[in-house]
């Protein structure tokens, strides 16, 4: 059987603390979500004057990155670059960059979508809670 790291509460604390002073350091109303490797959601902040869609959307780029294992840039970009086909992946939105997978020990533990300022800067936010974990 194999075994694999995972997120645990202290964890999602963390992230959502560190992504929380990142963007309060910056000024942005965002939204932070933390999803586990099924993209299930295990923590969510909306911060004060954060777009109420705003809730929707982080929620949405960490499930996207967690289930593809990869940053949402990614999949934005292909959809930009004509594979238009691939915004009817089923179960799948949130293709917008601002979703980021989070590594432990090489594998996907989960992922941080943010939501609310430009699309570098919900990245940024999100690293900013990643690093709070290693």
């Amino acid at each position: 059987m194999q075994t694999k790291p995972v997120l645990s509460v202290a964890d999602v604390e963390a992230i959502l603390q560190g992504a929380k002073q990142e963007a309060q350091a910056n000024g942005w109303k965002v939204t932070i979500a933390v999803a586990d490797d099924g993209g299930h959601l295990l923590g969510l902040l909306r911060l004060d004057g954060a777009p109420p869609m705003s809730a929707h959307i982080g929620p949405s780029k960490a499930r996207a990155a967690a289930m593809a294992k990869k940053e949402t840039k990614i999949l934005e970009d292909v959809i930009n670059n004509g594979r238009t086909a691939f915004v009817t992946v089923p179960y799948v939105d949130g293709l917008l960059e601002g979703g980021v997978p989070i590594l432990v020990e090489g594998e996907v533990v989960g992922a941080v979508g943010v939501s609310g300022v430009q699309s570098n800067q919900d990245v940024q936010i999100a690293k900013a809670g990643i690093a709070r974990i290693g």
